[in-house]
């Protein structure tokens, strides 16, 4: 895809969105150093049961999602992203050491609310600052890009963390440690690499989340709000994906492979769905999407067998690189310019909830019920959310 000049898409694309990408690439690798660790650490170290590492992530990753509402609306309210950002991803890089001290199941708690904090203040201003530097003819590449450099942080970080565990005899504590320093890296390359554009027009300053300025989020966007929340439901922590591994007999050094190999399909996808996006109808892509993720889960609940869960991990990768970049386009795409911060916080707001719900209630199924059931539950999500797509098209005829 070139535009009428000549010059190819990722070259067209601003030096912002890269810098942001590598922003993302090595704060997700110290991320992924411990959690592709942690469930294994919480269960073998700290004797946690499969419901509390449940209630962990999903009020982790819904801490994260909620707080990017309030973080997004006030980008909007001062016209700012970077600042926001930089506090995110600031406060991400101190918390890293927590890990590596805790003793308990609620130390790691504490520990992931105040990292999720940090994600959930960074999140809606970056994704709102590469809208705003981007030009909506190529948004969806630049979302992919964003997301596929994120992604391949996502699985540096565990294939480190092998590499670190084997050499370092099963030591979860001391692969905590290292993982600070790519946070480090992380905010300085954000304070030294992004720049926010000057000439992004902004209204009247007011508040972004009155009753008139909701108004202005139309149908359209909340209808990207609702699906977003089901795709979420149906796509609960990844830390089952980890824990499904572990049950195939796989060597405690070796499991955060697994998020490797669903990691590198992500990013390997992100960014060709990302200018696919650009070109095709949003709810084919969405829906093409689904039936991935629902062969994903048949696949996992199938059986344990490393060759198994691995063919799962691969098409939930699949299933990721075909669908967030597009969603976060879709948001980008139906909420006002001046309002699009406060559009990816209520985005996230609502996912947030939904993720909650989910990792608990797959925590739940694990516990009661088996593995199995947790990913034909998983199943089941993605079946309503493609009926919520086929009822939108008809609607709309």
């Amino acid at each position: 895809m070139k535009q009428s000049g000549s010059r190819p898409v990722w070259r067209q694309i601003p030096a912002s969105v890269w810098a942001l990408g590598c922003v993302s690439l090595l704060m997700d690798i110290s991320s992924e150093m411990i959690h592709s660790l942690l469930p294994l650490f919480m269960v073998s170290v700290l004797h946690a049961s499969s419901l509390s590492i449940g209630l962990i992530e999903g009020a982790a990753e819904a801490t994260a999602l909620i707080v990017k509402v309030f973080s997004g609306t006030l980008s909007d309210y001062l016209g700012k992203r970077k600042s926001l950002a930089l506090l995110g991803y600031g406060l991400g890089a101190l918390t890293k050491p927590l890990f590596a001290l805790a003793a308990s199941a609620d130390m790691v708690l504490s520990a992931r609310l105040l990292d999720r904090v940090g994600k959930g203040i960074r999140g809606a201003p970056r994704d709102a600052l590469v809208a705003d530097v981007t030009p909506i003819e190529i948004r969806g590449a630049a979302f992919g890009l964003r997301q596929s450099l994120d992604t391949v942080g996502s699985f540096l970080g565990p294939l480190l963390a092998v590499g670190l565990m084997l050499a370092w005899a099963d030591d979860f504590r001391a692969v905590f440690w290292v993982a600070v320093v790519p946070a480090g890296l992380s905010v300085a390359m954000l304070s030294f690499g992004v720049k926010e554009p000057a000439n992004v027009k902004r209204a009247k300053r007011g508040n972004p989340i009155h009753r008139s300025n909701l108004k202005r989020l139309g149908s359209e966007y909340w209808w990207v709000v609702a699906i977003g929340a089901v795709f979420t439901l149906a796509r609960f922590s990844e830390a089952f994906l980890v824990l499904r591994a572990q049950q195939g007999g796989m060597a405690i050094a070796l499991v955060p492979l697994v998020m490797v190999a669903m990691n590198l399909v992500y990013s390997a996808t992100a960014y060709p769905f990302g200018r696919l996006s650009d070109r095709m109808s949003h709810r084919t892509l969405l829906a093409w999407g689904l039936l991935v993720l629902i062969g994903a889960d048949l696949t996992l609940a199938f059986s344990a067998r490393w060759e198994v869960t691995l063919a799962g991990v691969g098409l939930w990768g699949l299933h990721m690189g075909m669908t967030q970049g597009l969603l976060a386009k879709m948001v980008a795409d139906t909420a006002p310019e001046d309002l699009r911060g406060t559009g990816f916080g209520f985005f996230n707001l609502v996912s947030g909830v939904a993720m909650l719900l989910a990792s608990v209630l797959a925590g739940l199924l694990w516990d009661r019920l088996g593995a199995a059931t947790t990913f034909y539950a998983g199943a089941g999500f993605s079946l309503l959310s493609l009926a919520m797509l086929f009822m939108r098209r008809i609607a709309d005829r």
